[in-house]
């Protein structure tokens, strides 16, 4: 079965990619997780919508990571939570709450895959968190999770 991916896939490919993979692979778990679609001649249009998406998302080189990296650590970052009397979240803050306050504080578009928490952020106050900008590059970005 032939199919172009949407998603990055561990092991097959990235965002726009045209793989090859046995039918029940493709029929019961890509498809219908929305990883991938069917390969068509009209889905190659598709595809370089997602390239071209995807290659204004990258870093372009180790220069351009540095110059992000600065832009994003010079950032006062705070993140909006629900939280009780004593400071204790109602749940926690994820990836994704990070990468959307870098986004809402003025920074840059930040993947939220490559945005790592060192635990569970489950209290009010300052924390930390990396962004794996290129392989050479890592961001560190301090916020502040704040009681709404």
């Amino acid at each position: 079965m032939k199919l172009i991916l949407t998603e990055s896939v561990t092991g097959l490919g990235n965002p726009g990619d045209v793989i090859e993979v046995k039918d029940g692979y493709g029929r019961n778990f890509l498809l219908p997780r929305g990883l991938a679609v069917a390969w068509t001649k009209g889905g190659e249009k598709q595809v370089t919508q997602i390239k071209r998406a995807r290659k204004q998302r990258e870093i372009r080189d180790r220069d351009h990571a540095l110059e992000v990296k600065a832009q994003i650590e010079g950032l006062a970052v705070r993140v909006p939570a629900k939280a009780g009397e004593t400071g204790k979240l109602f749940g926690s803050v994820t990836n994704v709450d990070v990468a959307t306050a870098v986004r809402a504080s003025g920074g840059p578009l930040v993947d939220k895959r490559k945005v790592a928490l060192k635990g569970a952020v489950k209290t009010v106050g300052a924390h930390k968190a990396t962004v794996t900008l290129h392989p050479d590059v890592v961001a560190t970005v301090t916020f502040e999770v704040v009681a709404e």
